[in-house]
């Protein structure tokens, strides 16, 4: 199930990429993270109580709020700054080098989290690297 859902998630990704490029043209790239965000806030609060999860709340620890403030900030930051560089720039090459997130969260969840980075990830590492740098160039 997760292989779908990532696979649903890369779509659902891609769609955004373009939807994106054409709903900036002429607005001001803040002003448009800002209208996404406040959509997704509608719709992932509208999934919380739909599943009926916002009982959940209360029990959240101090340390898990605190990562999640954190992941809450690096997402904005991300947003803000992919929306610039979409504005700015062509589709086709603001996605790539947003993908090299891959290979940025593989050397991350290595050194902060210790999974293993075996030899095929470090094979994958390279290759999204060069496929980027094709792609880009």
């Amino acid at each position: 199930m997760w292989f779908i859902l990532a696979l649903l998630s890369a779509i659902f990704a891609a769609l955004t990429s373009i939807l994106a490029k054409v709903g900036i043209e002429g607005v001001n790239s803040n002003l448009a993270t800002a209208i996404r965000t406040v959509v997704v806030v509608v719709m992932a609060w509208g999934m919380v109580f739909i599943t009926n999860a916002q009982n959940g709340i209360a029990e959240i620890s101090k340390r898990s709020w605190l990562f999640l403030v954190l992941s809450g900030l690096a997402t904005g930051a991300s947003w803000l700054c992919y929306y610039k560089a979409l504005q700015t720039g062509d589709a086709s090459k603001v996605v790539p080098v947003d993908k090299l997130s891959v290979v940025i969260t593989l050397v991350l969840a290595f050194v902060f989290l210790h999974e293993q980075f075996t030899t095929k990830s470090l094979i994958g590492c390279i290759l999204i690297g060069i496929g980027t740098l094709v792609m880009v160039l």
